[in-house]
């Protein structure tokens, strides 16, 4: 059960390990993602908002969407409790946030870019914990 009073609940540790696409690094060791980015709120009854703001490494990085992505499927299948996710650039960090930021966050077009083999294949190798 996640604590009520930071955001240090198990969302931090579940992103923490997600690995760069293009580099042999964590989110975390690269600072795409801090514990300062994780906000979690109750809204209902066992049941939490989970806010996620990560910066990408660069303000054009095209796998902003892909980080995105890797965070909301990650999280989706780890957090050990009732949630609503949200996932958001950083203000200012990235040319294009505002699309990126629908993207991520649209249910339909998150299932559509799980659909196609080659990207899931990308997901899975960025979101399952090294042996």
């Amino acid at each position: 059960k996640p604590c009520h009073c930071c955001a240090l609940c198990p969302a931090s540790d579940i992103i923490r390990s997600i690995r760069d696409p293009e580099k042999p690094h964590t989110l975390e060791e690269l600072d795409v993602v801090t514990e300062g980015g994780v906000q979690v709120q109750e809204i209902g009854e066992e049941e939490y908002l989970v806010t996620i703001r990560f910066t990408p490494t660069v303000p054009h990085c095209s796998l902003a969407t892909l980080i995105g992505l890797c965070l909301r499927i990650k999280l989706q299948r780890c957090l050990p409790f009732r949630h609503k996710l949200e996932i958001y650039i950083s203000e200012g960090t990235h040319s294009t946030e505002e699309d990126i930021n629908k993207q991520i966050n649209d249910k339909e077009r998150v299932a559509a870019a799980m659909e196609n083999p080659a990207l899931r294949e990308v997901v899975e190798q960025c979101v399952t914990e090294p042996e």
